[in-house]
């Protein structure tokens, strides 16, 4: 008959403060199927440490054991992980149950780690439940039950994993006679098709029943006798051993979230600490900056209010009609500049020897009350609004108003001058430039002119790009081009004007590409230059090509591709920014533009430096409270591994249990934040994080506390199968 385990000088020793302990040395034993085997001999003789390396639960240092004939030495603990789930079913003289599992519950553990079946599993256990005559106590708390009962569950626990030997350790060391008599009873009877081995003090206890009888002392087998005979006909094997299903890790995870109600609510209120925690640090954060916002300056934007939106199209197509439409319809809207481009730049005008630096708006924003002067009546007249200190509005007053001013075009192109008047002035004090509120029709001529500046333009004559300064004339007719004498050389045979060539005029800017084809059908010189192309100055403009007005003005009116909204409500502008997004637009706050002072700057990068050390230090705090929590978790989930359960399993049942808590306390907190939003209940720090958290942040906060739930269950997980399995249970995680 082969041997299902055979040890072969093997040895085990402690280790302990320096010191080495001997369980026990140079054991030589084989056990096969059908033997019920009693392990005997006084306290500390080696027999439950032989009794713990038999079945895995602990490592050995020396000798051989074989398992069916195949060498352990090598073995890792996943190994012996694997042995555990295959061949051993282990029955402790501490029962180590699941005190807070139902008898049902207990037995079914080892089915759902074993991979079975919901629907498979039922009648197993109730028919388990019925062979240790504990039908009737099948839905009682195991930690309510006395210790025969429990030993019957231990019992039942070992024959639902189904495996070919079966490990008792003092089954009966804690039961009255009649209990201990009934359960070697049931183990002979199960020793028929398994190999029983039991350690025992009590051998008369267990006499009438064993097949052998070893004895230990000090560590060394003083006895291995045979008491009968065991039929050679029962074959070894292993259990048909399958990986647990997601579902009962879900229900494991369900059922373990809630088994102990003061755990349960400790996690809970940890969890629940951080969430309020972070959340109301970070809505602090957000408030004091947010009052920060309009302290600071920026060099691209003129006009900085926090009232401010600058949108564009996320196609990067001009503004529509139809845009504009959808826009006003939307709720919080004050004013649409529909082209605001002579916001943010600084255009100069000029009235005879006065000089002006300013930024336009339409008088659509403007409040109405001047201080000096009167309202505009007409379009062509303006109000400038600037600090009362400063030295163009306290000491040229009177060169402004009432004064023509004329828009200078760095161009020099505008054939049509732009033209208003200030009638009015408004002061503001902390203002740092000048901004003038005209009419619309204003500042649409101005805008021209200044996409013309920003733009580069090139020209295409003879198969080569030129950079020809390119004037519009109004005597140029539509598609025709007017170019200098000295160009005749890149014509054929010399003569421009007779085989009238090609050109293309190309502009480029940051928002729109454009081109015209034209043809040259005139060249000028110095006589026929005023008459030709309206201009005066010919040294000046010799060289340039002269286009037709219209059709050059078409190449900077290409609509709008930047507008500004200003809200009615800062504080729900936020609120206002999604929804533009809703219409695909681009959105900047010019809140988010603003440069700060290095004084502001550094305050608010210590505060962020605090304010993250704080969370920091919150995490690691919570998360070793947390793990504290979860000591009480030790001895289940060690009887998992003792059950065959790995540490993937492990991991994800703990995994399952903290992402309940969590998703608990973070629906916990988000309903809170609901109820002091109706009204329901009222608190500042609440009023703070509703008014300043956005949806990104309370994603964040829930990845946080996600990540900390994994990384609790992997590290505790990691730290219980570190060592072997009796290592980890004497000792505190």
């Amino acid at each position: 008959m082969n041997s299902i385990i055979k040890l072969k000088n093997v040895s085990k020793f402690y280790y302990r403060k320096g010191m080495i302990a001997t369980g026990f040395s140079r054991v030589n034993l084989e056990f096969n199927i059908g033997e019920f085997v009693a392990i005997t001999g006084e306290s500390g003789s080696g027999k439950s440490t032989l009794l713990n390396v038999i079945s895995g639960l602990d490592t050995y240092e020396e000798g051989e054991m074989y398992i069916n004939g195949e060498e352990t030495s090598h073995y890792v603990e996943k190994d012996f992980e694997d042995y555990r789930r295959k061949y051993i079913g282990n029955i402790f003289q501490n029962f180590n149950l699941v005190n807070s599992y139902t008898v049902y519950q207990n037995i079914e553990l080892v089915l759902l780690l074993n991979g079975s079946k919901k629907k498979e599993i039922k009648k197993k256990v109730i028919d388990l439940i019925k062979k240790v005559d504990l039908y009737k106590f099948r839905n009682t708390k195991v930690s309510k039950l006395s210790g025969g009962q429990k030993q019957r569950v231990a019992i039942a626990r070992a024959l639902a994993k189904d495996t070919p030997i079966i490990i008792a350790d003092e089954p009966t060391g804690n039961l009255d006679s009649a209990s201990a008599s009934s359960i070697i009873k049931l183990l002979s009877e199960i020793a028929k098709d398994k190999l029983v081995i039991i350690v025992t003090h009590n051998y008369e206890q267990v006499s009438e029943y064993v097949t052998r009888k070893i004895k230990m002392h000090d560590g060394k087998i003083m006895e291995d006798k045979k008491i009968k005979d065991v039929s050679s006909e029962v074959v070894s094997g292993e259990a048909n051993y399958k990986n647990i299903r997601f579902f009962s890790k879900l229900r494991l995870g369900i059922r373990n979230t809630f088994n102990i109600v003061p755990k349960f609510l400790l996690i809970l209120i940890v969890f629940m600490f951080v969430i309020w925690a972070i959340m109301s640090e970070y809505a602090s954060f957000k408030d004091l900056e947010y009052s920060e916002t309009v302290t600071g300056y920026n060099y691209i934007f003129n006009d900085t209010s926090d009232t401010r939106l600058v949108i564009k199209k996320n196609d990067k197509t001009s503004f529509t009609e139809e845009d504009y439409d959808k826009i006003n319809k939307l709720n919080n809207i004050k004013k649409l500049v529909k082209n605001d481009i002579s916001i943010d730049t600084q255009v100069g005008v000029f009235h005879k020897d006065t000089w002006l630096s300013l930024s336009l708006k339409s008088m659509d924003t403007f409040d109405g009350i001047v201080d000096e002067g009167r309202v505009p009546e007409n379009e062509y007249e303006a109000v400038i609004e600037g600090d009362s200190d400063s030295w163009y509005l306290s000491e040229m007053k009177e060169e402004i108003l009432d004064q023509e001013f004329e828009y200078y075009s760095y161009t020099d192109n505008a054939i049509d001058k732009v033209k208003f008047k200030i009638v009015g002035i408004k002061y503001k004090d902390g203002l740092w430039n000048q901004i003038v509120y005209t009419s619309d029709a204003i500042i649409n001529k101005v805008n021209r002119y200044i996409v013309e500046e920003n733009s580069s333009m090139k020209v295409l004559f003879g198969g080569h790009y030129y950079n020809f300064q390119v004037v519009p004339s109004k005597k140029v007719p539509k598609g025709s081009v007017y170019i200098t004498e000295d160009l005749n050389y890149m014509c054929k045979n010399g003569n421009c004007k007779k085989y009238k060539p090609s050109l293309r005029v190309e502009v480029n800017s940051q928002y729109f590409n454009d081109s015209l084809n034209l043809k040259v059908t005139n060249v000028y010189n110095k006589k026929t230059f005023t008459k030709m192309t309206g201009y005066k100055d010919y040294n000046a403009l010799n060289g340039a090509i002269f286009i037709n007005y219209e059709q050059f003005n078409s190449l900077f009116t290409k609509g709008n591709y930047q507008s500004s909204v200003y809200v009615e409500d800062v504080k729900t502008i936020d609120e206002t920014v999604s929804e533009l997004k809703a219409l695909d637009l681009d959105v900047l706050k010019m809140t988010d533009t603003l440069v700060k002072e290095k004084a502001t700057a550094i305050i608010q990068i210590f505060r962020t430096l605090v304010t993250i050390f704080l969370v920091v230090v919150l995490f690691f705090i919570s998360y070793f409270v947390i793990k504290i929590i979860l000591k009480s978790r030790n001895v289940y989930y060690t009887t998992i591994r003792m059950l065959g359960g790995n540490l993937t399993v492990s991991k994800e049942l703990l995994l399952i249990e903290l992402l309940n808590v969590a998703n608990i306390a973070y629906v916990s907190f988000m309903l809170i934040l609901y109820l002091n939003y109706k009204k329901v209940i009222q608190n500042e720090i609440l009023d703070t994080m509703i008014y300043y958290l956005d949806c990104k942040d309370y994603i964040i906060m829930y990845v946080i506390i996600i990540l900390m739930a994994a990384l609790i269950s992997f590290r505790f997980a990691k730290k219980l199968f570190k060592k072997s399995v009796m290592v980890t249970l004497s000792e505190e995680v």
